[in-house]
């Protein structure tokens, strides 16, 4: 019970004390999972559209797919990208390893999957009677995914929750395409896996405790705005 006490005591002293080792890796946690998330929103909720909406050859294999990859571990996703931005690899002409770029396009990787395959359901599982609806109104391609997306919303709110919590906790792709550089790369998880390893249990615990404080917050304000939308 020390350690947890020990460890809230820390997490406090490091956030009121201002560090600044601190507040780069929570500046780089953010930044990085909320721009992951956003370019994933933005390419996964018309492919999840388009999967859960038409019928085409191949569906359900590449319903499949997508269900497969939910389960990717983060460390195998790390290691294919450091694979392809390194000097040899494809992409190496870009500089891309051992940036915040990087850590992006990986948890885009991983935060994608779950945003196509939640919103597939959602979108199958809205009354079939609006798109009859909509098809008589002759509404357009893209008049349907709107409102389809506006009945599902809580649905895919739901989706950008569970793409958030994923991303924003995960280690391999940070620490092997990101390197763990303080002040640069660093984010609150892969500072928690250096601290523990150096042995510093109390501040690992505290780096934890900072991290479990700003998945609540995220949680938090989605509720609130799902309250308001429900009203």
């Amino acid at each position: 019970m020390n350690l947890f006490t020990d460890g809230f005591t820390e997490a406090i002293h490091l956030l009121l004390e201002g560090d600044d080792s601190v507040y780069s890796a929570i500046y780089a946690t953010i930044s990085v999972s909320s721009l992951a998330l956003l370019i994933s929103l933005i390419i996964g909720l018309p492919l999840g559209f388009i999967l859960g909406y038409y019928s085409f050859r191949g569906k359900i294999i590449l319903r499949t797919m997508v269900d497969t990859l939910l389960a990717l571990p983060t460390v195998v996703i790390g290691l294919i990208l450091y694979t392809i931005l390194s000097k040899n690899g494809v992409f190496g002409d870009f500089n891309l390893l051992f940036t915040l770029k990087a850590i992006v396009i990986g948890q885009v990787v991983l935060s994608l999957p779950i945003i196509i395959a939640l919103t597939a359901a959602q979108v199958e599982s809205v009354d079939k009677r609006l798109y009859t609806s909509l098809k008589g109104l002759g509404a357009k391609p893209i008049q349907i995914l709107n409102a389809t997306l506006i009945e599902a919303r809580f649905g895919i709110m739901t989706a950008a929750i569970t793409a958030y919590g994923r991303i924003i906790t995960e280690i391999g792709i940070s620490m092997m395409v990101g390197g763990n550089i303080k002040y640069h790369t660093r984010t609150v998880t892969t500072a928690i896996a250096l601290e523990t390893g150096k042995g510093e249990f109390v501040t690992g615990l505290a780096l934890g405790l900072v991290l479990f404080c700003l998945a609540l917050m995220v949680n938090i304000a989605l509720s609130v705005l799902k309250r308001k939308w429900s009203q």
